[in-house]
């Protein structure tokens, strides 16, 4: 009883169509719809960049990893042919 019914939105629809008309209406509508949709495309794009960041930082630790791992495998190198040079002698 206390709700707003079928009737009652179909008779405020007609008065803010005489109010507005339908060509303004329509404009309002294409204009919401726009913005929504530019809306949209700015979270997606601003998860788009967050994801780009994320990728670059992944591969700059993948990067640094595979230098201080080849790093080590010299140092190693190093260490067992000094340490080949000195059992020879």
């Amino acid at each position: 009883m206390g709700g707003i019914g079928i009737w009652q939105l179909v008779i405020i629809a007609v008065i803010v169509v005489l109010l507005f008309g339908t060509k303004k209406l329509r404009n309002l509508g294409g204009d919401l719809g726009s913005a929504v949709k530019g809306f949209k495309s700015a979270i997606g794009d601003d998860k788009e960049q967050k994801s780009n960041v994320e990728k670059t930082s992944a591969e700059k630790t993948s990067e640094s990893l595979a230098d201080n791992s080849s790093t080590v495998t010299e140092e190693t190198s190093k260490s067992t042919s000094k340490t080949k040079e000195t059992d020879q002698a």
